[in-house]
């Protein structure tokens, strides 16, 4: 049962961390709608964390099948990564979203200072 618990935490984990990382990526392509996507997966889990005093429900599931207690124990991930995983990701997520709020904002200006082309002036 811990084998299954670890490859499920794992393969979340995995769904999650290729969300953070594809999150600038989807920014830069100005795919606002996936870079939503990817936030609010995003934003679910650290719902889930913040209703679970920031551990994951899985990891207390694992723990009634092994007393092992490293970083690592209901997971798998090197035992570095497990450590750190919200710090390293969490600064990841946070500078994501600033890149695709830079190219949204970045988008909507320079639609705005666009000048009128000849099409547009005769409508007005």
């Amino acid at each position: 049962m811990l084998t299954a618990i670890k490859l499920l935490h794992t393969v979340i984990w995995a769904v999650l961390a290729g969300s953070i990382v594809a999150l600038p990526l989807a920014g830069v392509l100005r795919r606002f709608r996936w870079a939503a996507i990817l936030t609010g997966l995003v934003l679910l889990e650290c719902g889930v964390l913040a209703v679970n005093p920031g551990r994951c429900p899985l990891s207390d599931l694992a723990k009634q099948f092994t007393a092992d207690r490293a970083d690592n124990f209901d997971i798998y991930l090197p035992n570095w990564l497990a450590q750190h995983n919200k710090a390293i990701f969490g600064v990841l997520f946070v500078a994501g979203e600033l890149v695709v709020l830079g190219c949204w904002v970045g988008g909507r200006l320079a639609t705005k200072s666009r000048p009128l082309d000849s099409a547009s002036r005769e409508g007005l």
